[in-house]
């Protein structure tokens, strides 16, 4: 396993993908097979091993260069494994948001945008030194219910034993929201606000709503 590189390049490749969100000490693992995706990672392997992840716009994800949104997440590579039919199973743990503040003209088959880090410096703060939750007895209560309406389970002693800012980040990672939902996550300013994301999110799945796509 790679060590977590703290150099925040000013120029950084990036995968679109709706859905899929990367949070600051996530893990998020990614199959990759599109052969422009296999370039990138392996240009990655061989530089600072930092690609971004970040959304298409809504009603873009299908256009061939969709529009996206201004605000990602970077993550180093920290698992690399080449597969016998051509596919790169890929590791990315999240050190940082960024701004995308201009889109770079390259020659690369994948995009590449100037990165932003300087609004989100408190994302590099050590692992589980980070905000405290307000209410995290509440947040794991509707937590536990909404895992169990959902069907899935949860490792609930390691749970306990994780700190706020890595719970609730690792939480927003994994719950199936749709992509609107999923952005809102990653824009959330504090552990509480996105915490109260999560438990409003939750309480809407809870009571049977469905607004086209907030949990899939």
């Amino acid at each position: 396993m790679s060590r977590v590189s703290r150099d925040l390049p000013e120029v950084i490749p990036v995968f679109p993908l709706a859905g899929a969100l990367l949070l600051p000490h996530g893990n998020l693992p990614l199959n990759i097979f599109e052969p422009r995706y296999l370039a990138m990672v392996e240009d990655a392997m061989n530089g600072a091993k930092m690609i971004g992840m970040v959304q298409p716009r809504p009603g873009e994800q299908d256009k061939p260069t969709p529009a996206l949104y201004d605000i990602g997440c970077a993550g180093v590579i920290t698992e690399h494994a080449p597969t016998d039919d051509g596919r790169i199973l890929i590791t990315l743990t999240g050190l940082s948001r960024f701004e995308l503040s201009q889109e770079l003209s390259c020659t690369t088959p994948y995009r590449q945008v100037m990165a932003d880090f300087e609004p989100f410096a408190e994302d590099r703060e050590r692992p589980g030194n980070g905000q405290s939750l307000a209410a995290r007895d509440a947040f794991i209560g509707r937590l536990q219910a909404f895992l169990h309406a959902v069907g899935l389970d949860a490792d609930w002693d390691a749970i306990a034993a994780t700190p706020d800012d890595l719970l609730v980040n690792a939480v927003a990672m994994i719950c199936p929201f749709g992509p609107a939902e999923k952005q809102a996550l990653l824009e959330c300013t504090t552990v509480d606000e996105r915490a109260d994301t999560m438990i409003a999110l939750m309480d809407f799945a809870l009571a049977g709503g469905d607004d086209g796509g907030a949990v899939n």
